[in-house]
């Protein structure tokens, strides 16, 4: 069997989690669920065996020495250095540009947290023979709730090992989550994709053709420094950033999907963050970290870096205390925390 190319994007800032996760040390880099960073795990995940290759890994020059460090002498991945920060498209683009044609390629973000490993290299198998089928596909999670912070997939006609998909669609309000999930029809949308390196670049020049001229551009005119590669800055700088999800999954006509119900998180926010750790929660479904006192508290998530937490009466509230800064929000209104200034100025 053809080895499948991981991808493993480390583009976003994570700033829902802040004060912990900031600029210089962003969510894939923190031991947020045990001793290993979510990036560590992403790579783990596609390690150990010959079904994967070793990672091509992409990020921003700022976090090039720590990835290295964190991937370790023996990993064998290449590094590709984003110029700029242009959404997901380009730099899966870019990564796609540097494989064979017939490679298949196994995109994954750096910051996402998977319980259930066996389960997701078996979503990644299937996925991987509807892309040599010259299908795009996607990760749909198993929904077990009505969530309004995912897109969703709508499943189409049955495929081999998954289905079409017959819609894409944006966060829904509550009433549409709700009806969704009654539905049994929908998953959730998890950035997890599968497509041949060549079909995508002929998708992206059919629906966007003047981002695949420019990173094709940046390909041609970028160099080698061992096993990084820098892009020409010129050419990439000039595209305008888009999803590929917009770019080209909900253009193609060859959009599947494939179920996985592997205990996934987006680890999106404080509140995920709770939920992950749900097996660490007391009888009352409080969730501590440091030194924190509580007394009749109900699902309160309490972490500090130092300074002692004691909190009374609350009930599903997040308190953060990290670097000399405090963040309190209710579980409900953590989607927000990337808003504040201190998240935004860091």
């Amino acid at each position: 069997m053809t080895a499948i190319h991981p991808v493993i994007l480390c583009g976003g800032g994570g700033t829902r989690l802040w004060p912990v996760s900031r600029k210089a040390l962003p969510k894939p880099f923190l031991p947020l669920l045990g001793e290993e960073t979510l990036f560590e795990q992403a790579v783990r995940r596609v390690a150990g065996d010959d079904c994967f290759a070793p990672p091509i890994v992409v990020a921003g020059a700022d976090h090039a020495d720590l990835i290295e460090a964190q991937l370790g002498p023996a990993s064998g991945a290449r590094l590709v250095i984003e110029p700029a920060a242009r959404n997901t498209a380009p730099p899966i683009a870019l990564a796609a540009a540097l494989l064979p044609e017939d490679a298949v390629m196994l995109v994954c973000p750096s910051d996402h947290h998977i319980a259930d490993t066996d389960a997701f290299r078996a979503a990644a198998l299937a996925a991987a023979a509807l892309a040599r089928e010259d299908h795009l596909v996607s990760f749909g999670i198993a929904a077990d709730r009505p969530e309004t912070g995912y897109g969703y997939l709508r499943r189409g006609a049955p495929l081999a090992g998954g289905y079409a998909i017959r819609e894409f669609v944006e966060k829904p309000d509550r009433a549409r989550a709700e009806a969704y999930l009654a539905s049994g029809e929908y998953s959730w949308n998890g950035g997890i994709f599968a497509f041949r390196a060549g079909h995508l670049l002929a998708e992206l020049a059919a629906h966007r053709p003047d981002m695949a001229r420019l990173v094709a551009g940046a390909v041609a005119g970028g160099r080698w420094e061992g096993a990084r590669f820098h892009p020409a800055p010129a050419p990439f700088a000039a595209i305008a950033g888009d999803s590929i999800d917009y770019a080209v999954m909900e253009n193609t006509a060859r959009a599947a999907m494939v179920p996985a119900d592997m205990g996934w998180s987006d680890i999106g926010n404080w509140a995920a963050l709770a939920e992950a750790l749900a097996g660490e929660a007391d009888g009352l479904g409080n969730v501590v970290r440091g030194a924190v006192d509580l007394a009749d508290c109900r699902d309160v998530f309490a972490t500090t870096d130092g300074p002692r937490i004691s909190a009374v009466g609350l009930e599903g509230v997040c308190i953060v205390v990290s670097g000399g800064e405090v963040l309190v929000t209710t579980r409900d209104g953590a989607q927000g925390v990337g808003k504040l200034p201190g998240a935004m100025s860091q």
